[in-house]
């Protein structure tokens, strides 16, 4: 980072922008940058223009997936190459690598920077946040070499030592749940591959749960003394992830655009596989636009809830999903606590899970009512589109190369807000004020 951008960081009480508002302007910021390296001839072979760059460089920051090209054939090796530095960038936190640059370079870490980075973690203390920084980047590391060198084996094989790359790419942008892919079909050629269909979704589950859990994990090693957010993560992303991949297989076990022409053991891989894509990896070894609209509506779901928070997923968290039907079980118990894992949970927190559901619901309806308006008699793919967008996941029915300037605009402002826009709520409810003025209780009937 030069010294302008950080002179920019110590003038921000006099700009009075708030720390989200300073993180939308960053990856504002490297997006515009991406789309500028994109568009230059050096990274595709000639049919990537000006709006095709800056729809694949806001897909790939927000690590969602969806794209308007083919991006093995679209985009050249130096393409490929920027596309993963920008999903690796947006998955990981652009802050993560700002801090951890200063501490290379001996700089300190200064309060502005620190509450940027409070944000872009998600996290409502300032302490510790080198530290989970450090880990993240450790961690990524880490899991995707390994991810990398096993999918060589069967990528190298296959393609020669550019499959090398391919296994480097692949790696990458499946730890960070972006599912970009260098083939036009995803990884539909690998449907019955053992070795694809463990190594992908084992990186995006990793991902995807957080690295708060996996630190957890690697730190206590022991059930009894995870914390319930690590206790909630784990619970839950194994309950959807049994629950996707059983309903799928149900669902499209006999059609013949998705599982039907496929063998017995193939379709247990596609089931598996396609019920866990869903939780924003965006990956998929079938014909996403040969669903059932049943199957699609669960695919949607399964979007919209996402990941963990402190991950490289989006959706309202899995979190938020378990504390809503956990409060929902405590309302008709007619309890005032919430109680899980020995645990409890206030109304606070319910209040926080109530205020994210209700704002990203309603930024969901809204993308799609206004995408009905510019494209109408394409409902099912349109608002699959959408929820696709929101939770950055990258699935699509095959709309998103249809889609016209308005559309990949409007498409462009959810995948942002599906990104930041968590980030930015996360700081409205970690900030509490107390009110000046109290009134009399009132009372209202509901039902």
């Amino acid at each position: 980072m030069t010294a302008p951008f950080w002179s920019f960081l110590r003038r921000k009480k006099k700009l009075r922008m708030p720390p989200p508002a300073l993180l939308s302007l960053f990856y504002m910021a490297l997006i515009l940058l991406g789309a500028i390296f994109l568009w230059l001839p050096i990274s595709h072979y000639g049919d990537i223009g000006p709006s095709e760059a800056l729809f694949t460089a806001t897909s790939a920051v927000t690590v969602t997936g969806l794209a308007l090209a083919d991006t093995g054939s679209a985009f050249t090796g130096f393409g490929q190459a920027i596309i993963a530095m920008l999903i690796q960038l947006g998955g990981l936190g652009l802050m993560t690598f700002a801090v951890l640059l200063l501490g290379a370079l001996g700089i300190p870490v200064g309060m502005p920077q620190r509450l940027i980075l409070r944000e872009d973690l998600n996290q409502t203390s300032l302490s510790n946040l080198t530290y989970i920084a450090r880990m993240i980047l450790i961690i990524a590391l880490a899991c995707e070499t390994v991810g990398a060198a096993l999918l060589a084996l069967i990528f190298v094989p296959e393609f020669g030592w550019t499959g090398l790359w391919q296994a480097v790419f692949h790696s990458v942008s499946a730890f960070n749940n972006a599912g970009f892919a260098l083939h036009p079909d995803s990884l539909s050629q690998w449907v019955g591959n053992p070795i694809v269909n463990l190594v992908i979704p084992a990186l995006f589950i990793l991902g995807g749960l957080g690295f708060i859990v996996v630190g957890d994990i690697y730190k206590t090693r022991s059930w009894r003394k995870l914390t319930l957010h690590s206790k909630l993560m784990l619970v839950g992303t194994a309950f959807l992830i049994a629950w996707g991949s059983v309903m799928f297989g149900l669902l499209e076990w006999r059609n013949p655009e998705t599982l039907g022409h496929l063998s017995t053991i193939d379709k247990l891989w596609a089931s598996w596989f396609q019920g866990v894509t869903p939780r924003t990896a965006g990956f998929n070894t079938i014909n996403t636009g040969g669903m059932h609209d049943s199957t699609s509506l669960l695919t949607m779901t399964l979007m919209l809830v996402g990941g963990g928070s402190t991950s490289t997923a989006g959706g309202i968290k899995v979190t938020t999903l378990f504390v809503l039907l956990l409060a929902t079980v405590a309302f008709f118990r007619r309890q005032t606590t919430l109680h899980v894992f020995g645990r409890s949970l206030g109304v606070e927190e319910v209040m926080k899970v109530l205020a994210l559901t209700t704002i990203s619901m309603l930024l969901v309806l809204i993308g799609v009512f206004v995408m009905a308006i510019d494209h109408d008699g394409q409902f099912i793919d349109i608002a699959f589109e959408v929820t696709s967008a929101f939770g950055t996941v990258g699935l699509s029915r095959g709309i998103t190369g249809e889609l016209d300037g308005i559309g990949r605009g409007i498409i462009m402002t959810i995948m942002f807000v599906g990104r930041v826009g968590p980030l930015a709520i996360g700081f409205f409810l970690a900030t509490r004020s107390v009110p000046k003025v109290k009134y009399p209780a009132g009372q209202i009937y509901l039902g």
